[in-house]
């Protein structure tokens, strides 16, 4: 096919190269305006996103130029990243979706930032990037197709639909007596919530959980819920150890880069009220940048309690609103109560005198009508100062 007769090519191929340079350089706010599958982590999917994009360009001007399809050699590495994405468990219409969404804001782009004269290139630009969406998404599309009948596709297909099932409380009967699909009948439900974790870290990591033997894996946007089999017997403790053995070693000094909200499911029927906690208790991982990569409800009962104090929380974030415009004030009953109510030790770590602390915490009790002296106003404090954090940090089990 011949985008452009010989006698034009010469005279667009500079407006060409320049349409490229433009193109190229709008890669990143493609990826701001239309980030990664919802779904799937970004973390794991960026580097992969990125690569994808910046092919998709390349080949499509070179298709420009030369008024040659791409081969389906050209479009293999576009094709196995549309692949993977399917293999996670991404419809493949949200997969070729991505390819209507990325034309229509190239070309947009493209559009606002024309120079005179430039329409009518930017007319025959249009036709050919259609022309070009339809062959890479078919190609995608008919390789899809072609890989639904391989058995490894469909025991993944099989293991995401037992994960699912036994996660929204439906018992897999169709899979349940499938010799080549044992179901355990009790787990530890192992929340993983991403946070920072570039794409190899976090593809490594998801390698050794699903590396378990009988573990059920389901991606979604934060991380992935991992249901480990608990051997009889157990009562959770001797898996997560295993588990925890298996995850690798904490950077010194370095922030966690993924939290694991556990919990351990007895029982098929309880493992949706067990992922609902651990969900819960993972993001208090992220939301409060815990140290402790692992998190249990035993560690976080306080914080648990006021996590799912749904209609409570914005409410008691408030509570502190007084000392917005007092961060002094912020910052003292912050240390006041990380140090355990201890004026002392608080006023050792501000540097102050103590009667500088009492002097404070007296202001805090004016503006907020609590006393951080007092235990149950000291305890709303405190319930109050994690709210906020949690509001901050957008939780969202």
């Amino acid at each position: 096919m011949s985008t452009t007769g010989e006698s034009a090519r010469p005279r667009t191929a500079p407006l060409f190269d320049d349409l490229h340079r433009r193109a190229a350089a709008m890669v990143d706010g493609f990826y701001a305006e239309l980030p990664p599958y919802a779904r799937i982590p970004q973390s794991l999917v960026e580097t992969d996103f990125a690569r994808g994009t910046k092919l998709n360009v390349d080949l499509f001007f070179d298709y420009l130029r030369r008024g040659v399809e791409p081969t389906e050699l050209d479009t293999r590495e576009l094709v196995e990243l549309a692949m993977e994405r399917v293999r996670d468990g991404t419809p493949l219409t949200d997969v070729l979706d991505r390819y209507r969404l990325g034309a229509t804001f190239l070309w947009d782009r493209l559009r606002e930032t024309a120079g005179p004269g430039e329409a009518g290139t930017l007319l025959d630009v249009s036709a050919v990037l259609l022309n070009y969406v339809a062959l890479v998404t078919t190609r995608i599309a008919t390789a899809v197709t072609q890989r639904s009948h391989d058995p490894r596709w469909e025991l993944l297909e099989r293991r995401r639909g037992i994960a699912d099932a036994l996660l929204s409380g439906q018992d897999p009967v169709e899979w349940a007596n499938d010799p080549v699909i044992p179901v355990a009948d009790a787990f530890l439900v192992s929340v993983f919530r991403l946070c920072g974790a570039n794409g190899g870290p976090a593809s490594a990591l998801r390698h050794r959980v699903e590396a378990i033997p009988g573990v059920f894996l389901r991606l979604d946007a934060g991380g992935w819920t991992a249901l480990i089999p608990l051997h009889p017997g157990d009562d959770g403790t001797n898996t997560l150890a295993a588990l925890t053995a298996r995850l690798p070693a904490q950077q010194s000094g370095q922030a966690p880069p993924y939290w694991v909200g556990v919990g351990a499911a007895r029982t098929r029927a309880e493992i949706p009220a067990m992922f609902a906690e651990s969900r819960v208790l993972a993001e208090l991982g992220r939301c409060l940048a815990r140290r402790d990569i692992v998190c249990r409800r035993t560690d976080l009962q306080f914080e648990y309690t006021v996590a799912v104090s749904d209609a409570a929380r914005p409410g008691l974030a408030a509570v502190l609103a007084p000392l917005d415009a007092q961060p002094m004030l912020a910052d003292t009953l912050e240390v006041f109560v990380d140090s355990g109510f201890n004026q002392l030790a608080t006023a050792r770590q501000l540097t102050v005198h103590r009667n500088t602390v009492t002097y404070r915490l007296s202001r805090v009790h004016e503006l907020t009508g609590l006393d951080p002296h007092r235990p149950a106003d000291a305890m709303t404090l405190s319930a109050a100062r994690l709210a906020r954090r949690l509001e901050s940090a957008a939780f969202a089990p």
